[in-house]
């Protein structure tokens, strides 16, 4: 791995964890150069939600490539864009009676986030943001100011302007209510609070990054009230919590709300392909043309698989059920160690297939995380402090893959918290209420 360090910067993350050169990849598995196999728990960050190189998008892709289809267009008009806002309508948009435009920001999700910003300033002239502690948004300026983690918002370099965190469900505690306490600063943004009218609020159903942190359906309702009792628009950043990761296809489905703005990337092209959109209200699309634009905003592959992701998967609610089916595996199995080791004071958290244990004993959750990988097991951790486990397969995981998977990390747990005694607690921030 010489060409490794001495060629690429030290920003690099994730190779860190995972010290060996991956050559194969298939479902939820993926094979090292030397010929390990381990069960991928990560899932590319949630952008494999199907798995490595899904048959059905693998084909279509090639055929597509192979016939000589256009890969790079701008925003011109292609077959592949055509086929794909067409699918989307008919699959995702139209069962669900939402009314969106649909916009391609550029390839990743913090495209998506900084057109959601953007648009919201433009369409209320008004400057400031609301967000919420421990969000994670992305790493451009607009995105990072909207980002709680002080590391990755210290990398900026700049002042970070224009927003306003507030507390999200559960970090005052069980007893407090954070939008009471939203609502009474939104009531005197003439007055005496010190903040000024928002343009928009911007939230993640599910905090992901920030330590799966999980919002009930109550909150996500009270918090849609707020904001149209206070004429704010209200965005919803899906990237990771979206595409079927909590079951329905947006993760916002449950709790029966309509955002104003919508978020979408990681595993929207189904196959690891760069691609974003932000889904906006009709009387929302106030765009001069060009106005926002980027030069991979016209990525035709990943229109492909993702037009292939839809047809098999969104056709039907088979999916949605076995992601329920291996959500209960999942919560069964952590709740289990949780009690078996409960000196630790483990939290369990999430919700469909994006759970995280919460341990309370510094380092721990990297310390479980290495030693899954010394066994075969691809899992990160996230959080504030690092301090949560986090499981992330894909959706559609076998579940006998999954139950492997699972005994490989309940044998690491086994492993690493004997050793844990005496270790200082960390500071873990109240999960999400939910579920």
């Amino acid at each position: 791995m010489d060409v490794f360090e001495r060629r690429e910067s030290e920003v690099r993350g994730y190779c860190r964890s995972w010290p060996t050169v991956f050559a194969w990849s298939s479902g939820a598995r993926m094979r090292d150069e030397e010929g390990k196999e381990y069960i991928d728990f990560f899932a590319g960050a949630g952008a494999l939600n199907y798995g490595h190189n899904e048959r059905t998008l693998k084909t279509a892709l090639i055929d597509y490539i192979a016939r000589g289809g256009v890969v790079h267009s701008l925003d011109m008009y292609t077959v592949a864009k055509r086929t794909f806002l067409e699918t989307f309508e008919e699959t995702i948009l139209e069962p669900r009676g939402l009314d969106y435009r649909v916009q391609f920001p550029g390839p990743t999700g913090t495209n998506a986030v900084e057109a959601a910003l953007k648009l919201a300033r433009k369409v209320t002239g008004r400057d400031n943001i609301v967000s919420f502690t421990n969000a994670f948004h992305g790493m451009t300026l607009g995105s990072l100011s909207v980002t709680a983690n002080s590391m990755k918002r210290r990398g900026a370099g700049v002042a970070l302007t224009n927003t306003t965190p507030m507390p999200y469900e559960g970090f005052l505690g069980d007893d407090v209510d954070t939008l009471d306490y939203l609502d009474a600063y939104l009531a005197q943004c003439d007055a005496g609070s010190g903040i000024e009218r928002p343009a928009a609020v911007i939230v993640e159903t599910v905090q992901a990054e920030g330590g799966v942190n999980v919002a009930s359906d109550g909150w996500l309702r009270a918090l849609a009230s707020v904001c149209r009792e206070h004429d704010i628009l209200l965005i919803v950043d899906d990237i990771q919590a979206g595409c079927g990761r909590t079951g329905k296809f947006f993760s916002f489905e449950e709790a029966g709300i309509v955002p104003d703005i919508v978020c979408l990337s990681k595993s929207l092209s189904g196959y690891g392909l760069p691609f974003a959109v932000t889904l906006l209200r009709p009387e929302l699309d106030q765009w001069e043309p060009g106005e926002h634009n980027g030069t991979f905003r016209g990525h035709n592959p990943a229109f492909v698989t993702a037009t292939a992701a839809l047809d098999e998967f969104w056709r039907d609610d088979e999916l949605q059920r076995d992601v329920a089916r291996r959500s209960r595996i999942v919560e069964e199995t952590l709740t289990d160690l949780a009690e078996t080791h409960g000196d630790l004071r483990a939290e369990v958290r999430g919700r469909g297939l994006i759970f995280g244990l919460a341990c309370d004993a510094d380092g721990l959750a990297d310390d479980i995380a290495k030693a899954a990988f010394d066994r075969g097991l691809l899992i990160e951790t996230s959080g504030p402090n690092s301090h949560v486990v986090k499981v992330l397969p894909p959706l559609t995981i076998p579940d006998e893959e999954l139950r492997e998977g699972l005994s490989l990390l309940r044998d690491a747990i086994d492993e690493v918290v004997p050793t844990a005694a005496g270790r200082e607690r960390v500071l873990v921030e109240v999960g999400g209420g939910g579920r």
